[in-house]
Formats: C-alpha cells, structure tokens, sequence
C-alpha cells in the first residue's frame, strides 16, 4: 500500500546514495531528507563504488554526466547488485547523446530494480526511438507504454514513465498515478528528486510498490506545494514543506481516485 511505503521511509530513514545531476544535487539532497530518508553523494571511482556499501539503495541519474561520474558509475552499479542494494536507473536524455546513451545501456547489465524516465528516453532504452531533446521529452507515457512493458520484461525491472498521466509497470502489472501539477516542469530538478524518492521506498518495498508510491507522494505533494505557491519559484520551497508534511493516507486516497 502507499501509504505504508511512505511511512516505512519515515520510520526507517533509509541512507540513499545519489549519484545524480549537478544541477540539482542540493535539491534532491533537501527532498530526500525532507521525505524522511537521508542523502549521500559521492561519484568518483575511488570512493563511490566503496561508500555505496553503506547505503540501503542507490540512485543513478545521469542528467549532467561528468568525466568522474561515467568512470564511478558503472562500478558503483556492479558493487550494488553483489550486494543486494536496490538501485533505480534515470536514462537522463539519452538518445543523441554519444556517451551517456550507451552508458544507460550497459547499465542495464548491472539489474536495476527501477527505470524512470519520461516517454522519450524509455522508448529510447527500449530500442523504439531517437530520444527526446536533450532532457525534454517529445512522447507522452501513452505512446511508450508498450515499450515499457517490453523493456519492463526483458530487464526484469520496474519501468516507471512519468508525465502528465505517469505510467508503471512489470511487465504484468500495471498501474496510472493521475495526479500531479505543471508546475512541476517548470523548475530543474523534480525528476532527480522523483528517481531519488523511488530509491528511498526501494529500500523499504518491493520495486513495484517503491515506484508506485514514490511517483504518488511527489505528485500529490506537487498539487499541495502549487496551491501554496506563487509561481515556480516559491513552488521550489513549498515542494520540500509538502513532501514533510503530507499525510501518507491522503496520497493514497488522492493517487487511487
């Protein structure tokens, strides 16, 4: 259930590792430890690999790939799986991009139990499409949803798509989260806080449920942040105060409706 999701990470405070986009490090930092968990962000080769053994799950996103981020990455993928870490892969913009896009693929090697993306990169993983621009995508979750499913099925892990109507699946389950706000297009960092978010429940849920749930609290906590808001800016700040203070059974209710 959702709201059990939520509150697991409340209680356990799960330690995620994010190797995620410059651009947004201090954000993800702050929602994740706004949602309840607690942060770690470390990429280079000598360390990543070493201090994600510390972690109940890890995040990769790679949004804005440094030198040291595609060297720390891969290794840092290979460690979680021996160990057993659940780990959610963001195929940040991969389609024209000459290094992250077969990165993204190699990765898959390594057994995420996640993959979240917009409709564009996830066609793109799937092998059914050219990627988006840059990070912006030019599908919605509709027309990948097949693709998902597909890709769902031949890596074994969730494919979570977000957009206006996210979509979730298996391979054999499937599941809509309708709720949501523009707003959240609007400013950087929302979909590195979302694969941060799915981290947290991974660590607390089977992937299924941690995608569902993560995807649903971001999203109901969007629409609370937008009535509290002036305009994206503001949103920013009241987006970290509702990921707080958001009660786990309203998102269930609000996501479900």
């Amino acid at each position: 259930m959702i709201a059990d999701v939520i509150a697991a990470v409340r209680e356990r405070a799960p330690l995620v590792h994010c190797l995620s986009a410059a651009v947004s490090l201090n954000f993800v930092a702050d929602a994740v430890l706004a949602a309840g968990a607690r942060p770690m962000m470390t990429e280079t080769l000598e360390e990543a690999p070493v201090m994600v053994q510390a972690a109940d799950a890890l995040l990769v996103n790679l949004g804005t790939l440094s030198t040291d981020g595609a060297a720390g990455i891969p290794a840092t993928a290979a460690r979680a799986r021996e160990l057993g870490t659940p780990w959610v892969l963001d195929p940040t913009a991969v389609g024209l991009a000459p290094v992250r896009t077969p990165l993204a693929r190699h990765l898959l090697t390594h057994r995420p139990a996640v993959i979240r993306g917009n409709a564009s990169e996830i066609l793109n993983l799937a092998g059914a499409g050219t990627g988006g621009r840059g990070a912006d995508t030019v599908h919605v979750p509709e027309q990948a949803a097949h693709s998902a499913h597909l890709l769902a099925l031949a890596t074994h892990a969730v494919v979570a798509v977000s957009g206006a109507r996210d979509l979730i699946t298996d391979g054999e389950r499937s599941v809509a989260v309708t709720a949501g706000h523009p707003l959240l297009t609007r400013v950087t960092g929302t979909g590195c806080t979302l694969g941060a978010l799915t981290a947290a429940c991974a660590a607390v849920a089977d992937p299924f449920e941690a995608a569902h749930a993560a995807t649903a609290w971001l999203c109901v906590a969007a629409e609370d942040a937008a009535g509290a808001a002036a305009g994206p800016g503001s949103f920013k700040v009241a987006l970290l105060d509702a990921l707080a203070a958001v009660d786990p059974h309203a998102v269930e209710e609000r996501a479900l409706a």
